[in-house]
């Protein structure tokens, strides 16, 4: 068949990752972006890369686009897949009944019970007066979280009982996180080591991509404020093959024959965060309904075989267990924010080095918080870039990473130095 057509929606480092995935596949020959960046636009492989502003569904009809795939989780909540597979495109991204498991945590943790996904005990609380009663049913500070969706930023891992409660009045009252936050779910705080596991789902069957690990806080040695994300690695040493057994038996198997009993068969990317217990069991922290940022970036350097075909056969409801398998080779992302970031990320700062940073050998830049102007590229968003290099072993990954990311300049920019030290040693 011809090469297909593909619209990837979305703005991030994820959606320019998959963008150059995509063109990678023999099956793709162009893919557009919305609305893009900087970097989501030349040519790739070969091919054309591009972007287009506007509503989707309406490029994905001007474009006569094959496939059509949807990075971030708040359109994929509000029903775009719905919406464009009325429409009759073939769509990679789950219904925005099925997006719950990430829209709604209290939903999501419902479902886990129902379909005895092994996760920490949890407390929905709906109003301030139910508030002390809750929190008095843990023998230790809980984890806080806010019920709808908050860009990463709705999860405060409480020190005490008091920080506990400060911070699910803030979300109750609405002051922290407007109407997602109304709704709280108090978790009890389970002692181990997060991972990152996705898999690519086509309402019945799945594929299981590499474990990687991210570093959710801004600065080294895990410190200060959470974030959307400073770097990962894949694959993380601390997901044993015997864990990811695991994982695919306890977690992903009841969830999709969960969803599909439930009248919500899930199609997509499927994200699990798990908490890896100093036992060595897997439990579920959340899930997304989308590909994590920046997971995507070493998942695409770290995974072999036409994505495209892929994507498309899970779109159609065709997927093969053995289309997608580990490329092998190891990679490391290390995020270049913007200065501010997270509370008040400065735009407007050009961007120096770019063409010297993608030289180094296995070497990616991928855009995120970036646009064009009068002096060049320029930020504009919070996380800026994705530095993301591969190689056969881990350490040569993370040497050429880091001497990539030496050759960028912007003002003000913020990045950690200790990427992949878990797996490191250092």
């Amino acid at each position: 068949m011809s090469q297909r057509r593909v619209l990837v929606v979305g703005s991030g480092g994820r959606e320019h990752a998959l963008a150059v995935r995509l063109l990678e596949s023999p099956s793709v020959g162009s893919v557009v972006v919305s609305p893009g960046n900087a970097g989501t636009e030349g040519e790739v492989f070969g091919k054309p890369l591009r972007r287009a502003s506007g509503d989707p569904l309406e490029i994905a009809r001007r474009e006569r686009v094959d496939l059509v795939v949807v990075g971030p989780e708040a359109p994929l909540v509000a029903g775009l897949a719905d919406e464009l597979r009325a429409a009759g495109f073939s769509v990679f991204g789950p219904s925005g009944s099925a997006a719950r498991l990430e829209g709604s945590k209290a939903f999501m943790k419902e479902f886990a019970a129902r379909h005895r996904i092994p996760t920490a005990r949890h407390v929905v609380v709906r109003s301030e007066r139910e508030l002390d009663a809750a929190l008095a049913s843990f023998a230790t500070p809980p984890v806080v979280k806010a019920d709808g969706l908050c860009a990463g930023k709705g999860v405060v891992v409480a020190e005490d009982f008091e920080e506990a409660r400060r911070a699910a009045t803030r979300m109750l009252s609405g002051a922290a996180f407007g109407e997602a936050g109304k709704i709280v779910v108090l978790e009890e705080r389970i002692a181990g080591a997060e991972a990152s596991v996705h898999a690519l789902c086509d309402g019945e069957r799945f594929v299981l991509l590499s474990a990687a690990q991210d570093h959710k806080r801004i600065g080294d040695g895990d410190r200060g404020p959470n974030t959307g994300g400073m770097g990962t690695y894949a694959p993380a040493p601390l997901v044993t093959p015997e864990l990811m057994a695991r994982a695919e038996r306890e977690i992903f198997e009841p969830a999709l024959r969960g969803m599909a009993s439930e009248g919500n068969p899930y199609c997509g990317a499927l994200f699990a965060g798990i908490m890896v217990t100093p036992q060595g069991d897997p439990l579920l922290l959340e899930f997304n309904v989308r590909f994590g940022d920046p997971e995507t970036q070493v998942l695409m350097a770290t995974t072999a075989g036409d994505f495209g075909d892929a994507l498309h056969a899970a779109a159609q409801g065709k997927l093969d267990a053995s289309a997608l398998k580990p490329s092998g080779e190891h990679a490391v992302c290390v995020v270049l924010a913007a200065a501010g970031y997270p509370d008040a990320p400065r735009t407007g700062d050009p961007i120096e080095g770019l063409a010297e940073a993608q030289a180094v050998p296995g070497v990616s830049v991928f855009h995120a918080g970036t646009a064009r102007s009068a002096a060049g590229v320029v930020t504009s968003g919070g996380r800026v870039l994705g530095v993301t290099a591969k190689g056969s072993t881990l350490p040569e990954a993370h040497a050429r990473a880091y001497a990539a990311v030496q050759r960028l300049r912007f003002a003000g920019a913020q990045y950690r130095r200790d990427i992949a030290h878990r797996a490191l040693g250092s």
